[in-house]
Parts: structure tokens; sequence; C-alpha cells
């Protein structure tokens, strides 16, 4: 505001408010699966310049980001890992959420996701108890640990599923997420699939591309992948290919200024064909390149190609 000194020179003087707004931390909330890369997850991004807190009761989560907003720049990205542990405060969660919002700070929840097989691999190879399982299974405590945390998956910003994935490769995904200095408005990652081997558990949206011929039918295509040219060049001058990429397209156009809208900052699109060879691979990385086209910042990632 402006005062008058006493000499009638006006002084502006800064509000602590204006300040303290201009000092709040970004946020990022990793939970998730008990196995599944939460404290990889935490490792990498403090190797990335983040203050992160393990174990932090979610109560106190909105304290940890007032005393971030008075280190005067110090600490200007925090990130907190939450998860079962701490579950005798995990019902907090969801007010300590809203007084975040409220307060205006600029927040994201990373979900680590695992199938139950894989959980149960890495329990068995540590020979450590879940923390749910009580004096029942390990899929026991899997599964109640699932029920706990389904409402927070679906409210995730980013679901990351690490069944397949090593160290290196999470590490690898959190680095393409949180290691710029700018955040692009939308992310999208294009993922071809085959339906034999399971739908993509970390997948927002799910398209099917087995109305089209197979090119694994064609003896002379059969070994090739959709990275092929000649198998590309087959799947699209099928009768509708083109047009359904058109319309998808589109549509994905329209769904992302929805996500803008709402803040929702990555989504995952899940392509798939029989055995995630030909098909979905030719129509993925199409799909990619007509997203990044229109400004959205996209990869792809091919799961089951080579499987067979």
């Amino acid at each position: 505001m402006n005062e008058n000194d006493g000499d009638g020179a006006q002084v502006t003087t800064g509000t602590t408010a204006d300040s303290a707004e201009a000092a709040i931390p970004e946020l990022v909330i990793i939970s998730g699966m008990s196995g599944a890369g939460r404290s990889t997850a935490a490792k990498c991004l403090e190797d990335l310049g983040w203050f992160v807190v393990d174990n932090l009761p979610p109560a106190l989560i909105p304290t940890m980001v007032d005393l971030g907003a008075r280190s005067q720049g110090n600490v200007a990205r925090i990130a907190v890992v939450v998860d079962v542990r701490g579950r005798r405060f995990f019902d907090n969660l969801r007010e300590s959420l809203a007084d975040l919002d409220a307060k205006g700070v600029t927040r994201r929840t990373l979900f680590l996701e695992a199938s139950d097989d894989a959980l149960v691999r890495r329990f068995e190879s540590v020979r450590r108890p879940h923390p749910l399982q009580g004096d029942g299974r390990i899929v026991d405590g899997i599964a109640a640990e699932r029920d706990l945390l389904r409402e927070l998956r679906g409210d995730a910003d980013l679901v990351v599923d690490t069944s397949s994935l090593n160290v290196h490769e999470l590490r690898a995904k959190m680095d393409a997420q949180f290691a710029g200095d700018e955040e692009p408005e939308l992310r999208a990652t294009v993922m071809s699939f085959g339906f034999k081997y399971g739908l993509p558990v970390d997948a927002d949206l799910v398209v099917d591309c087995r109305f089209l011929p197979n090119p694994h039918w064609v003896p002379e295509l059969r070994p090739f992948t959709g990275l092929n040219e000649e198998v590309s060049g087959y799947v699209f001058n099928q009768p509708g290919a083109k047009e359904f990429l058109d319309r998808y397209a589109e549509l994905l156009q329209l769904i992302a200024t929805g996500y803008r809208r709402e803040g929702k900052r990555y989504v995952t699109v899940a392509v798939g064909c029989t055995g995630g060879k030909h098909r979905s691979v030719a129509m993925s990385e199409r799909l990619a390149r007509r997203l990044a086209s229109g400004g959205i910042e996209t990869v792809v990632v091919h799961r089951d190609m080579g499987r067979e």
C-alpha cells in the first residue's frame, strides 16, 4: 500500500500476505501401494533438489508448507511421502488438501501402482510382511491397502504402474516428469499394449484397434512391428483407420482442453490390439505425432512389443 512519509513523498510498502503468497513452495504428494517404489521416487526427487519428507502425517502437510514459505526461497519444492504407515492420520488427508487448495498451493499427487503378483514377489524377496497384513497373508494386506487408497488413487494427477519397471526405468520416468524447471500445460503418454496381456492399470483412456485387419495374418508382415513402414502402411490403408485417427485425435484435443481447465497435467492414453505388436503400435505412433503437433508434450511407450 502507499503511505505518506511526511515530506509529501509516497512510500510503497508490501504486505506480508503478498510476500508469503509469492514464497509458497510447490508441493508433490507421493503415495501408493507399499512395495510399488515410493522410496525410489522420493530419492529421485531428492536428487533433483526437492526437499523430501518421508511418512509425514497428513495433518502436518500444511504446517510443512508454511515452514517452507518462511524459508525465503530456500525451500521452493517439497515432496511428502504419505502412506499406510501413518494410517491413523490418513483420515486427515482430505482436510489437509482442502486447506492447501484454499491457500493457493500448487500441488500434485503421484500414485505408485503395481500388480498384486509384482507386489507379492517384492515382499517375498525381502522377507518382510506387508504393513496391513496382520495375522493374514501378504495378499490380504495388499487388498486392504488398495481399498484404503482407492479414493486417493482416483484423484491422483499422475499414476505410475511399476509392475514391469526396474529401478532405473522408474527413475527415468521421474526425471521426465519432474526434472524440468518449467512444467508444460499437459503431458501425454501414448501406450500401445496387447489385450491378451491385460489392460494397463495406469491408463486414463483406453481405445481398441482390433476392428482393423490384423497384419499378423499377412505372412510377409508377421515378423515386423508397427514401427515398420510396410506394416504401418498396411494398417492405415484399411477402411476406417485414417478416419478413426482423425476423429480420436480431435476428441483427445477436446479432452485435453478440459484436463487443462481442471488442472490435470498428465494423461495416459492406452491403444490396444490383440498382441500389442502391429496395429496398436502403428496407431500409437501416429496418434502421438498428432498430439505433439497440437501442443501436447507426448511420449510413446510400447508396453508389449517384443513379448511374442
